[in-house]
């Protein structure tokens, strides 16, 4: 089945705003005939000569086969991992509909997602029921809030081996790059990719920062184009089937903080403060769009989630990138609402007249 979007481009321009201009975008610091932009024939174009082996290839297929955004490039992922990032009560209360897992993934389904991402635990009494009628990422790795004081370190939850026993076609993991405990990380996450591989499963990388030293004279660095496209490129060199990174809100993390190394055309010619060129500085450090860049939906602001989701997919196709993964913005609020909303995001991707800048 075709879809179609259901939202027209001036009423995108409306939800916009006053970043409708991004519409009109023309002039990107990286020209898009360096990228490797989306197309129905993605996977056959970027994996058919690499190293994923045939069921790799086949999961592959699936998670960018269903869903309203069908072998069209793009994929529409619903993320409910928060019950443990967060705490449930956080992440739960304003729809405690959600406290059952089944509904997670009846959103996931009813909101024409590509793929459901949640925890083991809720995929695993879910298995039999749905397996076969969504892909199914299993996030095997999670930050919990329990320690006191609370700290911040990704720790395994379960085995590659078990999520494919409970029939994902992918799993997800987060590193918390720059924290002490990113080394470890690194080296976990890429032994679970290589295996999860192994056993014909597609990988994603949940590539944020974390470090209380990215905050300086007052800005916050974490969401840096220059910082969060380094995450990036480790991800896709630990073997990322796809990236899911916040949308740059700044740049600069390098200089500003005096860590790492940069080089000044990063600033001058690979980038700019236009949002599209700050995602796009994001997509070259994927392999020039070669490794698809989701990036995250944030948390909810209210009666603002519509504008701000359908301006982060805007600026994520403009930029070069593979779709958007989005949670609390649709479970944090009744069903319906949750559908228009993914729906919403989904149809930027579906109107042909949102193209890449």
């Amino acid at each position: 089945m075709v879809h179609t979007a259901n939202l027209s481009t001036e009423r995108i321009s409306e939800l916009l705003g006053q970043e409708a201009e991004l519409l009109n975008f023309s002039t990107p610091a990286i020209s898009k005939e360096r990228l490797h932009v989306p197309s129905p024939d993605f996977v056959d174009k970027i994996f058919a000569n690499s190293n994923r082996n045939p069921q790799v290839l086949r999961s592959l297929g699936q998670l960018y086969g269903s869903g309203r955004l069908a072998n069209t490039g793009y994929v529409s992922i619903l993320p409910v991992d928060q019950g443990l990032e967060h705490t449930a009560g956080a992440s739960f209360a304003p729809n405690p509909d959600y406290f059952d897992p089944e509904n997670i993934v009846k959103l996931a389904i009813e909101g024409g997602c590509n793929a459901v991402a949640t925890t083991y635990g809720n995929l695993a009494l879910m298995s039999r029921k749905y397996a076969h009628k969504i892909p199914f990422i299993v996030k095997i790795n999670h930050n919990e809030l329990l320690t006191y004081p609370n700290k911040f370190d990704q720790v395994m939850f379960g085995s590659v081996e078990e999520a494919w026993n409970l029939g994902a076609v992918a799993v997800g993991a987060t590193i918390y790059f720059g924290s002490k405990e990113s080394t470890r990380q690194i080296q976990e996450v890429a032994a679970a990719f290589e295996r999860a591989h192994e056993l014909g499963m597609a990988t994603i990388l949940w590539c944020y920062a974390r470090n209380n030293d990215f905050k300086k004279d007052g800005v916050d660095y974490h969401t840096a184009a220059d910082l969060t496209a380094q995450a990036n490129h480790i991800g896709v060199t630990i073997q990322a089937d796809i990236i899911k990174q916040k949308l740059p809100e700044t740049n600069g993390a390098f200089n500003n903080i005096a860590f790492a190394k940069t080089h000044k055309k990063v600033y001058s010619e690979l980038s700019s403060d236009n949002p599209i060129d700050l995602c796009r500085y994001q997509v070259a450090n994927c392999y020039m769009g070669r490794i698809g860049l989701i990036n995250s939906g944030g948390a909810s602001s209210g009666a603002s989630d519509l504008s701000e989701a359908v301006t982060t997919a805007v600026v994520n196709k403009r930029a070069g990138g593979a779709g958007l993964i989005s949670g609390r913005k649709a479970f944090q609020r009744p069903l319906n609402e949750g559908i228009e909303l993914l729906n919403s995001i989904q149809d930027v991707y579906l109107n042909p007249e949102i193209t890449i800048a």
